[in-house]
């Protein structure tokens, strides 16, 4: 895994926010923007930038486009997405397709895993 200096990775992440793609762009102003998880969107975590992140549900929501499912890029994708379970995150990947025909399926899913992470850190905690 190459590194990143954290001020260029905050300022990828900070372009990326600017130039997000369509999918992204309709997914956070149509739904992520008010979920009550309380999403962020392109963070960085560790050497990587996420498309969206809840910290509270330990969860991140990955749109991916055609380029992901070539081999080398799933194979990083794999590693990447290796990397963020180890932190106790969960990766939901989510294809542009699945955002662009099934916009409201994609938001009923996302809300239930949010949903069933958070439920399970309040078990946790009590």
């Amino acid at each position: 895994m190459n590194t990143i200096s954290k001020p260029k990775l905050r300022t990828l992440a900070c372009a990326l926010r600017k130039n997000m793609t369509r999918q992204e762009r309709r997914l956070w102003y149509e739904y992520l923007c008010r979920h009550p998880a309380r999403f962020r969107r392109q963070k960085a975590i560790g050497n990587y930038i996420v498309d969206f992140y809840s910290f509270s549900a330990k969860l991140v929501v990955e749109i991916d486009g055609s380029q992901h499912y070539a081999p080398d890029s799933a194979q990083r994708d794999r590693e990447r997405d290796a990397y963020l379970n180890e932190r106790g995150l969960y990766v939901l990947r989510i294809s542009n397709y699945d955002v662009d025909t099934n916009f409201e399926g994609v938001c009923l899913w996302i809300d239930k895993f949010a949903s069933e992470r958070l439920a399970r850190k309040r078990s946790q905690e009590t």
